[in-house]
């Protein structure tokens, strides 16, 4: 694993405070993890909870750093968010994705010497109505995600339209109180209208599609106890360039919250075939910090 992620298990090792100290009143894990595009959610799926700790007429934030290491690409996510009375959350975040088998496999046909996509992702999310433990409906959240590609040549070159766009969301997300071997369950689903390649990294748009569309996005997830949450993911994916079909994406996970200041998310990651690359299989590792 990457530098960045030692560093930032080090500065949580060092600097956090006993599990004890207050950074908001919400129940413990209710804040989910950081997902690749910043908000909170599992790994690949925006879930309907606010980051951090903070309820009503409280602050509380979130800082994330993320890896993952498939067959033939390597994707590193830097994320900030801040959530205000849990009603408003707004969140940042960088994604590099390392290109070097792709623009090894594309140069003889497009002349790229580019070896890594930077994207910058602005989102806001804002609670619409319910509670995810105690409302019978859960929680329901909407949110909008900003994304504009720093390094448009590559998306370029393979026919995507635009080097920016925008994807609008609703999440809901429930947990429900014994529901599998007297374990509580978590679900959720979340429709997102979208036109991003492949999360926005290979552009938006393209010469098949260049019109929004929704895809269906679920989670599902049992806490084995406080600590542990077990689960999987699925996201479905718009398919806009005759370049390169695009699959859909899911996980299996695990998190581990061991301190209401710290979680840790693995996965194992399937993104099937990404821009001619095929079978797109590996792992996947996030830290986040609540504050």
């Amino acid at each position: 694993m990457t530098h960045r992620l030692l560093i930032l298990a080090t500065l949580f090792a060092l600097a956090c405070p006993p599990a004890s100290a207050a950074i908001g009143s919400r129940i413990w894990a209710t804040g989910g993890v950081s997902t690749i595009e910043g908000s909170a959610g599992g790994g690949l799926v925006p879930w309907a909870l606010l980051g951090s700790y903070a309820s009503d007429e409280e602050w509380g934030g979130t800082l994330a750093l993320s890896q993952a290491e498939t067959d033939d690409y390597s994707l590193s996510v830097t994320g900030a968010g801040v959530n205000w009375n849990n009603r408003i959350e707004l969140t940042v975040a960088r994604q590099t994705l390392d290109l070097d088998e792709l623009v090894f496999s594309l140069k003889d046909g497009f002349g790229l010497e580019q070896d890594e996509l930077n994207q910058d992702i602005i989102g806001a999310k804002v609670r619409l109505a319910g509670d995810v433990l105690y409302s019978p409906w859960g929680q329901w959240s909407a949110g909008v995600q900003y994304k504009r590609q720093r390094d448009f040549t590559v998306p370029d070159a393979i026919g995507a339209r635009d080097d920016s766009g925008t994807d609008l969301l609703l999440s809901a997300s429930k947990l429900i109180f014994a529901a599998v071997f007297d374990r509580n369950l978590l679900v959720n689903a979340t429709a997102r209208a979208t036109k991003a390649n492949q999360g926005g990294l290979l552009g938006f748009g393209g010469d098949r599609n260049n019109g929004y569309e929704v895809m269906a996005e679920a989670s599902v997830g049992v806490f084995v106890n406080r600590q542990w949450l077990v689960g999987a993911e699925y996201r479905q994916k718009p398919d806009n360039l005759s370049f390169a079909n695009e699959d859909d994406w899911w996980d299996l996970f695990v998190a581990w919250v061991p301190d209401r200041r710290l979680a840790v998310t693995a996965a194992l990651v399937n993104l099937g075939d990404v821009a001619t690359l095929d079978d797109q299989q590996g792992l996947y590792l996030s830290l986040q910090g609540s504050f």
